[in-house]
């Protein structure tokens, strides 16, 4: 096929030999699937900001480090220059959390090079060894729904020891490949402890998956894996490998306000008292 103009900078590097054909058009990117030598991968071209539906938010970005202090003074002033260095760090996210999080053990597609906005990784095949199908395109037994969903629930966990949260985590964007779910699509990917928005985008992908697996196997609908991890993970005990029950304690007790309140006002009380003698002694 014709080659993507903006696949042709990686050719002219010698990173594609190929372009063999369109794999998908999403909301944000074009995926190809290429030729690299005697491999065969695909190649991830994100959209022009004005050219896609998804929209970066404050929820998302919060968090997100910045070393260049110009870069960061211009992303905050909404320049033309800042919004072509607050695009570029949204595609980096990515590639920086698919390099964390291969390394960690999630399954995800390998990444090889980032060039000029486009995005070479591996290509995820079936048993068959064609393109992976989306886990929505699949109807699936009661087993095989309550195996990947346990698989799924467990990479969020290994997600989350690595720091990471998807935050748009559903069964649109998980590949089955040969062997099982694979995750995808991670520009959006969250900072675990330096974003306000993390617990409760965490529990939004639990929720994604548990509705969609739901339809198969009805009984997995009653479980809070969720809540369970993220409160794991607040205490400072989450590990990969952490024994889940799929339940989550809910604290019903009422708050004491009175109570609180009576604290805060003996606080202020022996605040002025200090105050006070502090001031009598230095007359």
């Amino acid at each position: 096929m014709k080659t993507p103009k903006r696949i042709q900078p990686l050719i002219e590097e010698g990173l594609i030999d190929e372009v063999l054909r369109q794999l998908m058009s999403g909301k944000e990117a074009e995926v190809y699937v290429v030729r690299c030598g005697e491999h065969v991968r695909c190649a991830k071209v994100y959209k022009e900001t004005a050219k896609r539906s998804f929209r970066q938010s404050v929820q998302y970005t919060e968090g997100r480090k910045v070393k260049n202090s110009r870069r960061a003074r211009a992303m905050d002033k909404g320049s033309r220059y800042g919004r072509r260095e607050q695009e570029q760090a949204w595609q980096s996210a990515e590639v920086d959390a698919l390099h964390r999080l291969a390394a960690a053990g999630v399954r995800v597609p390998r990444p090889y090079n980032f060039l000029e906005g486009v995005l070479l990784m591996e290509l995820v095949t079936d048993e068959s060894g064609n393109a992976a199908p989306r886990l929505n395109d699949l109807a699936l037994s009661e087993a095989i729904a309550r195996d990947y969903h346990q698989t799924l629930v467990r990479q969020v966990v290994r997600m989350l020891c690595a720091g990471i949260v998807h935050g748009d985590l559903s069964e649109y964007n998980v590949l089955v490949g040969a062997d099982g779910p694979v995750i995808i699509d991670l520009p959006q990917a969250v900072d675990a402890a330096g974003n306000n928005s993390a617990g409760a985008l965490l529990e939004r992908d639990i929720e994604n998956l548990t509705a969609y697996f739901g339809r198969f196997a009805p009984e997995l609908r009653r479980t809070d894996y969720g809540k369970e991890i993220w409160s794991i993970y607040a205490s400072g005990k989450l590990h990969p490998e952490i024994a889940l029950s799929g339940s989550f304690a809910r604290n019903e007790k009422l708050a004491d306000v009175g109570g609180i309140l009576r604290e805060i006002d003996d606080a202020a009380k022996e605040d002025a008292a200090r105050r006070a003698r502090k001031q009598a002694l230095q007359q």
